[in-house]
Formats: C-alpha cells, structure tokens, sequence
C-alpha cells in the first residue's frame, strides 16, 4: 500500500477549500544527483519545515525532500485549530508520567501556539488568526468530568484563559441543540493551515534552505554520514530529519510500529452569509466535540462551515467525500440541510496508542517526529525546533517528549488495520448510544 498515491496524485493539491484559497510557491526543483549536507530534512510540512528553517537559523547547510509540493499531506488538509498542551488532557497526563513532567508538557504546549503565532508574524502572510477554542460535551454524562478540568487547569496550572460553559452558554455559542456544557481555551486559536505551510515556506526559503519538491526518499542508508535516495538523487547529509508523520510509508520499522496512518475528512459549505453563519457560530471560534470519532469544524473568513468528521475503516477515501462529512455535519447543525458542499476532500494523519506525538532517535543522527494525533498544528511546528535544537547539540526538550509513552499497535503493521476497525466500530456505536 502506497500511502502517498493511494488516494491523491503527487504533485496535485486536493481540491481542498485551503487550496483554492491560498496561493502557493513557484513549484520547487526536483533533487538530482549527488547533494552533500550537512542536514536533509525529509517532508514539507509543518515539522520538516520548521525543523529546517530552525536548523537553517543555526547555521548549518539544509536541505529539504518534499515527496509531493509543500503541504500536500496532513499539514495542508487538517481542521486548522492550535490548541494549548499535548493531545491528552493534563489530568489524565499526570497520571501518565507524573505532575511534574506533566508541567514541563504543558508549557511546551504553551510554547507550541506561541511559536505558531511568532512564526506567522515573521512570515508577514495573512494566516487568518483567529482566536478561541471551544471544547462542547454531546453527553450530560461528560459535563462533571469538563468542569473537573477547566478547576483543575485554573487552580494546578494558573492558567487563566479557559472557563467553564454552562448548557445555556454553550447553546449560545454554538447552535446546536446537541450540547450540554463544554470549555472555552482563549489561549488557542485557529488559522488557515496550508497558508500557514507557505508561510514557513517563505521563511525558509528566504533563510537559505534548499527545498526540493516531487523528490520522494525511497530509502535511507543510516551511518555516518546517511545516506538518503531519491529516483533522481542521493543525499548525503551528516544529519536526517524525519517529519513524516502518517506518510512514512513503513520505511523506518520503529516508526512503523508506532504511528499509524488513518484517514479524516472535511466538508466546506457554500458562502452562508454572516447572520446565519453567526446562528451556528456566535463568535468565530473553533469548536471540537466530546465525540471518540471527533466533529470539529469552524467557519472560514467568507463565513462558510469548514466541517470535519466521519469515519473511514480502510486507506482508501470514500467515493462522496460530501457525503460522508454531510451525515455528521446534519447531526449537529440539521439547519444546514439546504446548504450546498462547494469543497470536499480527505487525508492522512498519523496517531499513537497513547494520543501522544512519538519523538525518537531512530540512530544516533536520525531524528523523526511524528504520530502528532490530529494535533499537530502547533505540536508539528514545535517537534520540528526541538529536533533542531537536538541537531545542534541541545538536546534536553527533545529527550524529553522522546520518553513519553508511544507503544506499539497490537498487531504491527499487517495486524493492526483489522484491529483498529473493531476498535473504531465499539467507539462509534458508543457515541451514537
């Protein structure tokens, strides 16, 4: 299974509503021959990018391998929400690996939306910041456990951005009449994503970083130095960084074991007008249900409703994306029933066991981070810096998320696609009961 072509063509962006709103690069050339060094950063997303403009930024010769163009995978087809903290809820983290590492987690969470939002005012580009996001409970059952974390995260972690929502509030800001209470974080935001991804894009490109695009790694050969293949090219870097994600293709077997590749998708209505996008959305911010299989969905500057949701059990897209979005999309807001899909489109992200990003030292001078689990706007962003800083000799932060608990899918990679799919039919049924 070729994760890459399976359901895209290389070289074309989805019609996605990101792409059809964004303006892209000249295309990048392809690598050929032979290239020394001293970093090659595989993927062209938010991780390799930013670990590559990072590196750039420390002085060394770095070179970029996008399989595709710049943003062609998850970084450029997600929800576009930059959440606080790790994909896992602190109190839940704490259990995990204790209060202490679990405040370190948090402010580097922290400093993954800072990051975001420094790396976007550098760039100059209109990303379409937007403030807030929204946490809303579909089951009155959840409601204690919400008001539990938001206590928790005002009373254990100072953090003063985020506050309780009632049913009557929570109704007020989304209109829905399926939510019981929810949590509103200030401290997040939500943002055009592939406009994000040009935005690093220029950055690196105006540092120094040489950017390859449609230069597919098929292999690497570890050792000092690496040695990494493409069809046209050999790379021989003292350093390789991996920012693959759900992309790897099964080409490092530690990865493999560890970050599975699964599918989400998004749905884009037509312009609804401001009113009647403000009855679904009162103030602009983003909103992630309570869900296993998560709705999250937001409205884009011409006010329509960018929706993501509905599950998928094999690699392959469904043939109407639309449709797939549109059943959930109607169960949360029926009034959109008359409203037209003008964008629908799929992609590939990667999860762990945990919902934690799995950061290893795959051998002494390969770095990867990926399994960023449908967080990873910021989390990417950040991943990439901290490989840098480990390139360049400082590697404390990175040994840190390196030790969080990523473990192997039951099954290994044959195995574990007929296990996921018993899983995602209980949680499915469960939401729906």
């Amino acid at each position: 299974m070729d994760i890459l072509t399976i359901n895209d063509r290389p070289g074309v962006y989805p019609d996605s509503y990101y792409a059809a709103t964004a303006s892209a690069p000249a295309p990048f050339p392809e690598a050929e021959g032979e290239i020394r060094a001293d970093v090659c950063v595989v993927g062209g997303g938010f991780t390799g990018l930013s670990a590559a403009l990072h590196l750039r930024r420390s002085g060394f010769d770095v070179v970029l391998l996008e399989a595709s163009r710049l943003g062609f995978g998850a970084s450029g087809r997600n929800g576009g929400q930059v959440g606080t903290g790790q994909r896992v809820a602190q109190p839940e983290l704490e259990q995990m690996v204790g209060l202490e590492t679990a405040r370190s987690l948090w402010q580097i969470g922290l400093e993954s939306v800072d990051l975001v939002r420094q790396l976007v005012g550098q760039s100059g580009e209109d990303c379409q910041i937007t403030p807030g996001i929204l946490h809303a409970d579909h089951r009155a059952r959840f409601v204690p456990e919400t008001r539990a974390w938001v206590d928790h995260m005002q009373q254990t972690y100072a953090y003063d951005h985020i506050r309780f929502l009632d049913r009557d509030e929570i109704r007020a800001e989304v209109g829905s009449p399926g939510y019981h209470a929810g949590a509103l974080d200030l401290g997040g935001f939500h943002l055009h994503p592939l406009r994000y991804v040009f935005a690093l894009a220029k950055l690196a490109r105006d540092e120094g970083v040489r950017i390859h695009e449609m230069s597919r790694m098929v292999d690497f050969t570890p050792g000092d130095p690496v040695r990494i293949r493409t069809d046209r090219a050999v790379v021989t870097a003292d350093h390789l960084v991996l920012g693959l994600n759900g992309y790897h293709n099964n080409l490092a077997p530690q990865l493999a074991r560890r970050v599975m590749p699964i599918n989400n998708f998004i749905a884009v209505t037509e312009p609804l007008g401001e009113a009647r996008a403000r009855s679904l959305i009162a103030n602009d911010y983003a909103v992630g249900d309570s869900r296993f299989v998560i709705n999250y969905y937001r409205l884009s500057r011409d006010h329509r409703m960018i929706f993501g949701g509905g599950e998928s059990y094999g690699y392959r897209f469904p043939s109407d994306l639309a449709a797939k979005v549109r059943g959930p999309m109607l169960e949360v807001f029926p009034q959109l029933k008359d409203a037209r899909i003008d964008h629908a489109w799929g992609g590939t992200l990667g999860i762990t066991m945990s919902r934690l990003p799995h950061v290893e030292r795959l051998a002494g001078n390969v770095l990867s981070a990926s399994g960023f689990s449908g967080h990873g706007v910021a989390m990417g962003s950040l991943a990439g810096k901290l490989m840098a800083e480990a390139v360049a000799g400082q590697a404390g932060r990175f040994d840190l998320m390196a030790k969080l608990p990523t473990g192997p899918f039951p099954g290994g990679p044959l195995l574990r696609s007929p296990l996921l799919v018993a899983a995602m039919l209980w949680y499915a049924l469960r939401d729906r009961l």
